[in-house]
Formats: C-alpha cells, structure tokens, sequence
C-alpha cells in the first residue's frame, strides 16, 4: 500500500510563502493537465496539499513533492450523506492543514470546497471545467446545483471559465458578478505534445478516439459512424483509447469483433498513438475545454470535432478541422468522409495550421502565469 501523509503530522511544518490546497474529483486532472503548476508552486516555495481518490498518478505527484490527501469524491451521485460527508471531510482537512488558498477543480470540489472555504473564511479560486451531465440536462438536479453554486461562489476570489458559454450561463443564472476571467481551458503543454511530422502517406488512414467512452463523449454516434465508414472504405482504421462505462462494453466488443474499430483500452502515453495517426475524432456533447482536442492539435494533427463550446474554440473549420454536428451520426459520417477525400498536402497543412494555433492562444505556460500571479496576490 502506498504510503500516505498524515496530515496531523505535517501540521506545524512552517513555509515561507504559505500552503496551498488543491481539491479535484481524480489524480489526471492535475497530473495530466496541471502538474505545470504544481511544480511552479513548489520551486517558488509552496508547500502544495492534493486531496482526491487515490489513483495512479498520486506516486509521481508526491515524488514532486505534494502532500498526497485520500479524499472519497463520489463524481455522479448526489447521495445527501455521501455529499454531507464531503463537506465535512473538506472542512476538517482545511482545519488540520491551516492553508492559506485553496484552489478548485471540477463540480463537487468546487461547490463542497467552495462552501468550506466560505465557513473557514480561507481565500478561494475556483475553475468551472465544464458544466457536467446534471446541468446540461436540466431538471430537478440543475436547480439543487444551481443553488449550491451560489453559495460555493459568492466569496470566490476568482472564477475561471474554460468558454464564453459557461460564462454566460453563469451570469444568466445570477451565480457571477465580476470576480471572473475566461481561459483557455488549462492549455497545453508545447514541449510535451510536440509537433510531429504528418505521417508520409495517406492510403491507410488511421483515426483517434480519444477518452472515456460513454454516452455524452458521443460514442454511440462514434460506433454508428465507423461502422458505415467501413463498408464504404477498406483503408480506414478506426481507433479507441480510453475506459468505457459498463453500459458499452458489449457494444465496444461487438463492434471489434466485426472489424470496424480497433480498441487499445486504458493507455498512458496517449502522444504515441496520435503521432501514428490522421486525425482525432471528437464527437462529445457538452466540453469545458477538450483537452483531448488541444494535444492532438499540439502534435500536429486535424480534428473532426463536435462545433459546441469546449470545441470549436479549440479549431478552425477547414483550416485546422472539420466540424460536425453532435447527437448526429449522419453528420459525423459527412465529416470523417469529408476529410478522408481530401488531398494529402491539404491533410497535412491543417496539422500545421492547428500546432500555430496552439503556440498562439494555448501554451500552458500563459495559464500558469496567471495563476500564479493570482495567487502570489493573495498569499
């Protein structure tokens, strides 16, 4: 078993800049999109506290040097007890530690850690990277969010959005005032995700899905699709990374068996299958920021992505990508059949196009500035 910090036991190791405190529902969120940070805040100082689940990337974080937290985040449900139960964890961890800031990230977190703040009187940022199932479907379960946000965000120092819809919603519903910015989702890190050159030939293409394979990452759209594209070409290869719900796992067999997806599961390194690759399909219902998207872009590589925000932001249609309707297998078929017909030069050039976006508007190292300048206020 992993070992683990006694947080009564770090209690009363003094720092010179402060302790900072960073709540998130899983270890990828900040390992694979924020460790950046993380690392800017330790060799500045910081003394940096992680609470989440356990997961597989909490080793390399604490060989960093974060103070590991195991924190039970049920990410779906809305059991009364199971969220009471958070908050009151998130409050006593507050107490024991004696933070200084506290950073949030995704639901839970931000309104359980927002509501803990506020009582405690700590300094909060919060990130909205995404508006979640629940809200987008309305109902009963958007209204008992939408009055948990209220509370969780009134005495936020900072509210960062990943698109202008999000904003909006938020200020339509009355949760937001001014004490808020847009970025660009946690941008993406250049060195890492390098450009690689466009494979030499095109005769067999080969196209990414990337990421958990469930209903609103449009994954029926997705099996439908491929399944069509392959009794019209017999040089496309259609292939899934990422862990499925229940819910697919005989759908996912099935279509393996028959020959029109490949799937690799769970992978690690996800930079290799995308430099071996033609494009990323994309076909999600609802996005913060796709970071799936940002790293294909980054390695020089075109999308088929959903045209919703947490997408279209991240592409340009015809220049970089293709954009497709989502919820609409039809639409998709069109777009994969779209790119599949172009020239290779053009196919190329929109890989070249989506790595200039991302040096422009997307390189991670901006995201971490303003953070960091944020909390260097505050501290």
């Amino acid at each position: 078993m992993r070992q683990k910090h006694d947080i009564c036991f770090i209690y009363g190791v003094r720092m010179e800049k402060g302790k900072v405190l960073i709540l998130v529902n899983h270890n990828i969120v900040i390992y694979n999109f924020r460790k950046e940070l993380v690392e800017r805040l330790i060799d500045e100082g910081y003394q940096v506290y992680l609470s989440c689940p356990d997961g597989d990337r909490i080793g390399k974080l604490q060989e960093m040097g974060v103070y590991f937290i195991d924190t039970e985040v049920d990410r779906h449900g809305m059991n009364p007890k199971r969220e009471v139960r958070l908050l009151k964890s998130y409050i006593e961890m507050i107490k024991k530690i004696h933070t200084n800031i506290i950073l949030t990230y995704t639901i839970k977190p931000n309104i359980y850690g927002g509501i803990a703040a506020t009582i405690l009187g700590i300094p909060y940022i919060t990130n909205i990277t995404g508006l979640g199932i629940a809200i987008e479907n309305g109902g009963v379960k958007e209204k008992i969010l939408l009055s948990l946000y209220k509370v969780a965000l009134k005495k936020a120092k900072m509210i960062y959005f990943q698109n202008r819809c999000n904003k909006d919603y938020f200020i339509e519903k009355g949760i937001v005032k001014d004490n808020f910015k847009i970025l660009n989702g946690s941008g993406v890190n250049l060195e890492e995700n390098c450009y690689e050159e466009y494979p030499k030939e095109d005769r067999n293409l080969i196209f990414l899905v990337i990421g958990r394979l469930m209903k609103d990452k449009g994954t029926d759209e997705i099996l439908q699709a491929a399944k069509i594209i392959h009794e019209k070409y017999d040089n496309i290869t259609i292939r899934l990374l990422g862990f499925y719900d229940d819910d697919y796992e005989q759908k996912i067999t099935n279509a393996q068996e028959q020959g029109y997806i490949e799937y690799c599961g769970q992978q690690s390194d996800v930079h290799q299958f995308i430099k071996r690759s033609h494009a990323t399909i994309h076909a999600s219902y609802h996005e913060g920021m796709s970071n799936v998207l940002l790293e294909t872009a980054a390695a020089g590589r075109p999308v088929i992505a959903s045209d919703i925000p947490g997408c279209k932001e991240t592409f340009d249609d015809g220049i970089s990508g293709i954009a497709i309707e989502p919820r609409n297998v039809l639409s998709l078929v069109e777009g994969i059949t779209k790119f599949i017909e172009l020239p290779y030069d053009q196919k190329r050039q929109m890989g070249i196009n989506g790595r200039k976006k991302m040096e422009q508007m997307f390189d991670r190292n901006k995201i971490v500035d303003e953070y960091m300048s944020i909390i260097k206020e505050l501290t």
